[in-house]
């Protein structure tokens, strides 16, 4: 094996650069996206100094020294969506976004490296070479430590970077580059390794950024020094929040070295913060459970499914059969589980229990009635496109007509069809409905009754017999008033759109309202899944249930995310892991 070796290193500040900040220079902001990518953080708007403290660490740099010397998915199928599946259903969007075939990709072809990584170590001159052979406009030393980061190269290769840029720097290895090594310690698991670095950066820094922190906790909970995983938590605390990966690791790190009542301390204190803890430190406290019998660890754990439900979360597949796996591993329960589907009835497939209603209470109804009122329709909805003048124009013509069966948004249904005249497409919709003699409200915008190639003024006039029609400004939204009539008109009416109301949902301020106005959504809202102009509407399924966790004492009903279903944020689960207690 080849021998790498730091030359010239007298002390441990020649060791790194001495600019105490990651704010300056490329390669420093490139570090901070490289954090943000892999070591999980978000959003993190301050970030920790970097102060040199005194004296060095000499023995852990004599380690590092001495250590350098040796060196998924696709459905293949028909993209036609099923009237069996519902506009919120997982995968839902993936399809329908598969069935337009008119997309074009303007995505920018990738670039192509002009060196290939290195898959042995390298001594000074070859790294020399690859430099030279180098054509891109960033650090060299920069971008390849962090093209190695995300093709996980080994650490021996890392090493000899490492001694080479030490050889020919007069000692000094930049903090960008031991980061992104430390990243490859923790991904290969060389705790050894990563205690090294840990030692060399207490010694060297008082505090460190929180891409450096939340590294180290990642590989110290590992060791048998994991407390001092902790103690970098405190430093944490000290200017921020730590994030929920940060309290992940701790969590998992106690549950490795069985110290349970810490785990649940952690839990409660990430809890406290506001955080949403991450799925895999809930999917932790079941594995540890597993075989246990202890009511007061049981009842934490139904806690934990009641939070899924109550913050509207869905474990993902491997959850799930940890969960599966608990409840049937508990001595005395005699819990039996399966995964399985409901039914369009609302009736669990599995042992035919009903599932909960996707109906609103008159509560329910009212009070959610009364927040879109006031929240999107009446006031501070930022995304309203109207007049205080208009709206009342409007509250006045709904209250002068019957209650509405449909509201249909006149403008989205009409595009449906690209290729097909938009009046006509409006009309065959509208004219199917009225023949079921149900009460129907078009609701438009002004342009749409002038002569055109899209809108022709006689079949415009035969939507206006079949239904009331309401004509908005050109520049108003059509989203408020297709809200206000349908919830004007009762319980029962429903609202044909594309569109998914995200925006107005946004407009809701608390997670309780946002939860009911999703769940009226869901049992209200029509789609159209038709590929042809001109044959008879299909409209997607409405569920009569709700994807929720629920429980009946004697029962649970948890709905979970498979591994190779992609699901946006706006969909529901369709998997079910049904469990109940064997009598």
């Amino acid at each position: 094996m080849m021998t790498f070796c730091f030359t010239g290193i007298r002390s441990l500040p020649k060791f790194w650069k001495s600019n105490p900040y990651l704010s300056v220079g490329p390669g420093h902001s490139y570090f901070s996206l490289f954090l943000k990518d892999y070591c999980g953080i978000r959003n993190q708007q301050k970030w920790f100094s970097l102060k040199a403290v005194s004296p060095q660490n000499t023995k852990a740099v004599n380690l590092l020294i001495a250590k350098a010397r040796y060196l998924r998915k696709g459905d293949e199928g028909s993209n036609q969506v099923s009237s069996d599946s519902h506009l919120f259903a997982a995968g839902a969007a993936k399809k329908r976004s598969q069935m337009n075939t008119h997309r074009e990709d303007h995505a920018l072809p990738p670039v192509r490296n002009t060196i290939q990584l290195p898959t042995r170590p390298l001594n000074s001159e070859e790294w020399d070479k690859l430099k030279e052979d180098f054509k891109g406009k960033a650090n060299f030393e920069s971008w390849i430590i962090s093209q190695m980061a995300h093709c996980h190269s080994s650490i021996d290769v890392a090493k000899s970077l490492l001694a080479w840029v030490a050889a020919k720097n007069n000692g000094i290895v930049g903090y960008n580059l031991l980061v992104k090594y430390l990243y490859l310690c923790v991904f290969h698991k060389h705790i050894s390794e990563v205690i090294d670095v840990y030692e060399i950066m207490k010694a060297r820094y008082k505090r460190l950024e929180p891409g450096g922190y939340t590294l180290l906790i990642q590989g110290l909970i590992h060791s048998d020094r994991w407390k001092e995983a902790l103690l970098l938590l405190e430093d944490i605390k000290k200017v921020m929040i730590p994030s929920k990966k940060n309290y992940n690791d701790c969590i998992e790190g106690a549950l490795l070295h069985q110290d349970v009542n810490l785990a649940w301390n952690l839990y409660q204190e990430l809890l406290g913060h506001n955080l949403i803890p991450m799925l895999k430190t809930l999917k932790a406290f079941f594995d540890f459970g597993k075989n246990i019998k202890d009511d007061q660890y049981s009842n934490k754990l139904f806690d934990i499914l009641l939070y899924l439900r109550n913050n509207h979360l869905y474990p993902g597949e491997s959850f799930a059969h940890s969960i599966k796996t608990w409840f049937e591993s508990v001595p005395g329960e005699q819990w039996k589980g399966q995964f399985t589907t409901i039914q369009g009835s609302g009736q669990c497939s599995g042992c035919g229990k009903t599932i909960e209603s996707l109906h609103l209470s008159p509560e329910e109804y009212e009070f959610l009635k009364e927040k879109i009122m006031r929240d999107v329709i009446d006031g501070g909805d930022q995304y309203k496109k109207t007049t205080p003048q208009e709206l009342e124009r409007f509250q006045n013509f709904v209250k002068c007509c019957p209650p509405f069966d449909i509201v249909i948004d006149g403008l989205n249904v009409a595009k449906t069809f690209p290729k097909a005249r938009e009046s006509q497409v409006l009309l065959h919709v509208v004219s199917q409905l009225a023949k079921q003699n149900l009460q129907l409200l078009v609701l438009g915008r002004k342009h749409m009754l002038t002569q055109h190639s899209r809108w022709r003024k006689d079949e415009m006039k035969k939507v206006q017999k079949q239904a009331s029609c309401f004509f908005a400004d050109n520049i108003s939204a059509d989203d408020p008033f297709l809200l206000y009539a349908t919830l004007h008109s009762g319980n029962h009416c429903k609202f044909i759109t594309k569109d998914l109301m995200r925006d107005h949902k946004a407009c809701l301020h608390d997670a309780k309202t946002q939860r009911l106005f999703f769940k009226w959504q869901q049992g209200h809202q029509l789609a159209i899944i038709n590929r042809l102009p001109g044959s008879k509407i299909t409209f997607q399924h409405i569920p009569s249930y709700d994807t929720v966790v629920q429980t009946t004492g004697d029962s649970w009903h948890i709905p979970y995310d498979e591994d190779l279903l992609e699901r946006y944020s706006y969909e529901v689960p369709t998997k079910w892991l049904c469990l109940h207690r064997k009598t």
